[in-house]
């Protein structure tokens, strides 16, 4: 999976340390929904059922496949 610095930077926070590969990757690959920014970065979302059904936001850059950032978004409405 390819990260940037600032992904990389954040990623052991303690509120963004129990995000795992794998849901990233399913946001990445299958996402419920995908907006996309005016700076180009992609949005995308998906309900993980491991976290009690928290929906879990991932930005990517304008390639589709770099994370530039990865959260569990409260104010997410499906």
């Amino acid at each position: 999976m390819k990260t940037t610095g600032y992904f990389r930077s954040f990623r052991y926070r303690a509120d963004r340390a129990i995000i795992e590969d794998d849901w990233i990757l399913r946001a990445i690959q299958h996402p419920e929904r995908e907006t996309v920014q005016e700076d180009g970065r992609i949005r995308r979302w998906v309900r993980t059922e491991e976290m009690g059904g928290r929906y879990l936001r991932v930005v990517l850059q304008p390639d589709s496949e770099t994370v530039h950032n990865a959260f569990f978004d409260r104010g997410f409405k499906p």
